[in-house]
């Protein structure tokens, strides 16, 4: 955990805005690491961002100085991710899914945040949605960026999008283990395994760090007891696929919620999502789009556009 920390530390130092980081105490003594950018702006609804799998409060680290410019930016590690405590969830999709839901509200409330703007990303974007269902009245706008487990799995293998060759080659050496247990097999070697796999990943930060900056964060993020990765697993059929599928419990969410989405145009998620959402919602705000040169981590891939485009969504809000 302390190399951990070490590494965050280097990369929290590329912020220009005020920023606080530390541990928030839920009452059940879990401890969720936040950061948050810009506290003195109080008087707009503060964004708050939900990184994916095998992610963190780092990875934002593109967007958090432009999206925190005119409000407060709160970002945190999910709970059994990161820096976050790393409890042991439930066995069943259900139970795992609500406690990641549970332990946001019980974030929000320690935090004393009436009410935000809820981003996710991949997995974060289902546990948003997962979030905006169940407690409606703390959500002025839900931002989807690239949401993973949205579709239900086709029973025709040739409509099944093909995932990228690092999915197929983590699933394959993995079989019936945790998704990321490779990386804690490798132990020294794990972050030239997260730079072999994704080499894609120090190009998109490289305007901010030169070496293997984020190849070390990503692998100190994941080296540690596996909780939330084991929760993730008994939520996911396979690894493009959700148990429960947000589709068919998207129009569950309060229709005066809106709800944008975001999509990389070269994802390898299933980007007609959107439009399904759209025909479930049909009398709610549900705006789609792509943004080209990006793939799943948009973020990360087009930071300039799409920080422009969550900026002028916050901008909708207030």
């Amino acid at each position: 955990m302390s190399q951990l920390k070490n590494v965050e530390a280097r990369i929290l130092q590329c912020l220009q805005n005020n920023f606080l980081a530390r541990y928030v105490s839920l009452p059940n003594q879990n401890k969720i690491w936040t950061v948050t950018v810009s506290p003195e702006l109080r008087d707009r609804t503060p964004l708050v961002m939900v990184h994916g799998f095998g992610g963190g409060v780092g990875l934002w680290i593109l967007n958090m100085d432009s999206l925190s410019a005119r409000r407060t930016l709160h970002t945190f590690d999910l709970l059994g991710f990161g820096r976050s405590s790393r409890p042991a969830f439930p066995r069943d999709p259900e139970g795992a899914e609500d406690e990641f839901v549970t332990s946001i509200e019980t974030w929000r409330e320690t935090m004393g945040i009436p009410s935000m703007i809820l981003l996710g990303h991949s997995l974060g974007g289902f546990l948003a949605t997962s979030y905006s269902i169940k407690y409606p009245e703390r959500v002025k706008h839900l931002i989807l960026v690239d949401p993973w487990g949205f579709p239900l799995r086709p029973t025709d293998p040739s409509e099944i999008r093909a995932p990228p060759t690092w999915v197929k080659a983590v699933a394959s050496v993995l079989g019936r283990s945790n998704p990321l247990a490779v990386l804690r097999v490798a132990g020294p070697w794990g972050p030239g395994l997260v730079q072999r796999f994704r080499p894609d990943f120090k190009r998109k930060f490289a305007d901010f760090f030169e070496d293997d900056t984020i190849s070390e964060y990503i692998y100190h993020c994941n080296a540690q007891n596996p909780s939330g990765e084991t929760a993730f697993k008994s939520m996911m059929e396979s690894f493009g696929w959700a148990r429960r599928p947000m589709l068919e419990r998207i129009h569950l969410i309060r229709k005066d919620v809106p709800i944008t989405m975001i999509y990389g145009a070269n994802t390898w998620i299933d980007t007609s999502t959107g439009k399904k959402v759209k025909l479930q919602r049909p009398d709610s705000y549900v705006r789609d789009m792509e943004i080209e040169g990006a793939s799943h981590h948009v973020y990360a891939d087009q930071p300039h556009i799409f920080n422009a485009v969550v900026e002028e969504i916050c901008d909708s809000v207030d």
